[in-house]
């Protein structure tokens, strides 16, 4: 079923599908359990395996599928806890790893692994999920295979025109392919919003007046939503990486590209250092020369499966962390050799697979096209994609023809229930924003765009430094100390931060 255009056909869809009434009739907030509702017990196997050593419980939830019909259809999520010093506790903190399609109930064990402070352990339970649709929360499947043409939520980089019509193709495709999976209409019902209520619905469980966030990347959003749904039952939130607002759309995603531009010549000044042992280049300026030409001549004749289109996406993702800098490095020497046992060797090129297997990415990439595609309209002419891959290659040419590249979103079958959630000034003085300076993911403006949404209600700490996730993932001491700070001892700044490089 193709997406209607107009207002008045798109409300007429609405109400065929059942959900034209949610706006009015969403309840504003959980009802409120006399005692908690929640019975810990062994976590899947998975889970155990993935926190190791951190030994975690878990429990379910139930929540309505659809908010507009509380008293229909639950699903179950899977939430996960590390209890807090009984003598010490102060409350929970629900956490979220981003995506949207992250699974997060090992999260807390990764972050005590990379040296969360003990006083945010001993205050806070520290409650992970995986949120409606993933891992263990009533999953949802579009039945992506390993074979399958759409293999990545970032479009692959257009070299031209053409590139973007063969793309919609594949995109066109995917969403309907999503439709024809979705034989319980669950997909319709994941947003941002609703999972947003599905966190208030989890804090109520939990017998808690209130709750206290970490989000990263995706969380930002999600996080931003639950703090402007229901600001009273917000205690302290922290948001980490931020997007700049309480969805992802099509401009937040052409941001990606401007963040590879400001975070390439970090690897690039890192890579000059090492000049004498992976050859890219002298200076940053011959570092990023040889980056276009790897990726002109894998346009051209790809190596060992690893096109230009990969290429840049396998950078993209590599320059998240500065950890991950020597892979890349030995990447491009091998690429720039034409070496083909190497470069397979050190590429996560996906496996074709004869029988058709489902792919082990099907979730993720379900969740995130459902819960993007459903929370805003996305432009459905595909000449408007060319024009932005148009733009975008000139303005950001490192990657802006992937990024400005149209997505399955175009072609959604479902328009969404309700507008995105807008952001609310109105409420506590209590969101800490962590923003680097330099990530290629969500790049500095999106932390300054929600610090300006939010007003007084937030303060923002920006990081001199380079790299997607700041809190406990990076490691500068200011910011550490300053989120810490507000977590335990409720010290908010007094006005924006700033902190040095470490």
């Amino acid at each position: 079923m193709k997406r209607q255009s107009s207002v008045g056909r798109s409300l007429a869809l609405l109400a065929v599908l059942g959900l034209g009434g949610s706006l009015a009739t969403v309840p504003a907030a959980a009802e409120e359990p006399k005692t908690p509702q929640v019975k810990w017990g062994q976590c899947p196997e998975d889970v155990v395996a993935e926190a190791a050593p951190t030994e975690l419980q878990c429990a379910t939830v139930p929540v309505p599928l659809n908010y507009a019909a509380p008293r229909g259809e639950q699903i179950d999520l899977t939430v996960s806890r590390l209890a807090a010093d009984p003598g010490k506790r102060r409350g929970v903190l629900m956490l979220n790893p981003g995506g949207p399609g992250g699974s997060g109930l090992a999260l807390s064990a990764l972050l005590v692994a990379q040296g969360l402070p003990s006083s945010v352990t001993d205050r806070y339970d520290l409650i992970g999920m995986d949120t409606r649709g993933i891992g263990h929360s009533t999953p949802v499947s579009c039945g992506f295979t390993t074979d399958s043409p759409y293999y990545s939520n970032i479009p692959p980089y257009a070299v031209d025109d053409a590139a973007v019509t063969a793309q919609a193709k594949i995109a066109e495709r995917a969403a309907e392919q999503c439709a024809d999976n979705d034989d319980d209409g669950r997909l319709r019902h994941l947003t941002t919003a609703n999972t947003a209520r599905d966190l208030d619905r989890i804090r109520a469980a939990l017998g808690e007046e209130k709750t206290s966030y970490l989000g990263y990347s995706y969380g930002t959003a999600l996080g931003a939503a639950y703090a402007s749904m229901f600001p009273e039952r917000s205690d302290r939130i922290v948001l980490d990486s931020n997007i700049g607002d309480t969805h992802l759309d099509r401009d937040s995603m052409r941001r990606y590209a401007l963040g590879m531009e400001q975070t390439l010549p970090d690897f690039a000044r890192w890579a000059t250092r090492r000049h004498d042992s992976y050859g890219l280049g002298r200076t940053p300026e011959q570092v990023r020369a040889t980056y276009l030409t790897i990726a002109g001549t894998l346009d051209k004749a790809p190596v060992a499966g690893i096109d230009g289109s990969l290429f840049r996406l396998l950078t993209f993702g590599h320059l998240f962390k500065q950890t991950q800098y020597p892979k890349l490095a030995q990447t491009w020497q091998a690429l720039l050799a034409g070496d083909q046992a190497a470069a397979r060797s050190l590429s996560p090129v996906p496996k074709k697979s004869a029988d058709r297997a489902l792919s082990p990415a099907d979730n993720a990439l379900t969740v995130f096209l459902s819960v993007t595609c459903n929370d805003v309209e996305w432009p459905e002419d595909v000449n408007t994609y060319r024009r932005g891959v148009t733009e975008d290659r000139e303005r950001y040419p490192l990657f802006g023809a992937a990024t400005a590249n149209i997505t399955p979103c175009a072609f959604w079958p479902y328009a969404p229930a309700e507008p995105p959630v807008e952001v609310d000034t109105e409420g506590p003085r209590n969101v800490l924003l962590l923003q680097n300076r330099r990530d290629a993911s969500t790049p500095h403006r999106g932390g300054k765009m929600l610090r300006e949404k939010f007003g007084d209600r937030a303060r923002l700490v920006t990081v001199d430094d380079s790299g997607h996730g700041v809190y406990v993932l990076g490691k500068n001491p200011c910011a550490l100390n300053t989120a810490t700070r507000y977590l335990v001892e409720g010290e908010m700044p007094a006005k924006d931060t700033f902190c040095r490089a470490d």
